[in-house]
């Protein structure tokens, strides 16, 4: 068994976190704008984003399901190995219910989200302003517990690479020879 990840792998998972971070940051950023065609525009754009990140993970499950990661090395306490497939399993939860939890406050809030101003998404409930109010309660708190756990994420990445010294991080890298 490969010590990398595929080249595949290593691209869904970049470009995953490059759209993750553009979301928290366009999320954050339009959250406390004032009422405005501009933050009208950027909602739109956040939710043509959130659509995509959510058939991208969904991408990345199945691929992943083909393609599994490498072990993690022998070497590493089991309470580590639990935490880190934790961690994960978190990781992939809230990336599939963060954009489940938007998509359902925009049915509730009564704004249809329209993929990239071509294609209609369904609503998932019908106009309900309480619980639109609640789901955007929930959609903030899962961000906030996202932003935590990548927190996590990357500190471990960085803690595996420049104190315990084994190729945790640098597996996810992009490799000069790409194994496939």
């Amino acid at each position: 068994m490969s010590t990398h990840y595929t080249a595949t792998a290593k691209a869904l998972h970049w470009l995953m976190a490059a759209l993750i971070f553009g979301l928290l940051a366009l999320g954050f950023y339009m959250h406390d704008l004032p009422l405005s065609p501009e933050k009208l525009q950027l909602y739109s754009w956040h939710k043509w984003a959130g659509v995509s990140a959510f058939l991208l993970v969904l991408f990345r499950l199945a691929w992943r399901a083909g393609h599994p990661p490498p072990a993690l090395p022998a070497s590493m306490p089991a309470m580590l190995r639990v935490a880190a497939h934790a961690g994960h399993i978190a990781l992939y939860g809230l990336m599939l219910a963060i954009p489940l939890s938007g998509w359902l406050m925009s049915s509730a809030k009564g704004f249809q989200t329209v993929w990239f101003g071509v294609l209609p998404i369904p609503d998932l409930i019908g106009k309900d302003k309480a619980t639109g109010d609640l789901l955007q309660q929930v959609h903030m708190l899962l961000n906030l517990i996202l932003v935590l756990t990548l927190a996590g994420h990357i500190g471990a990445a960085l803690k595996h690479h420049f104190i315990d010294r084994d190729d945790i991080l640098t597996r996810m890298l992009p490799q000069r020879h790409p194994e496939n």
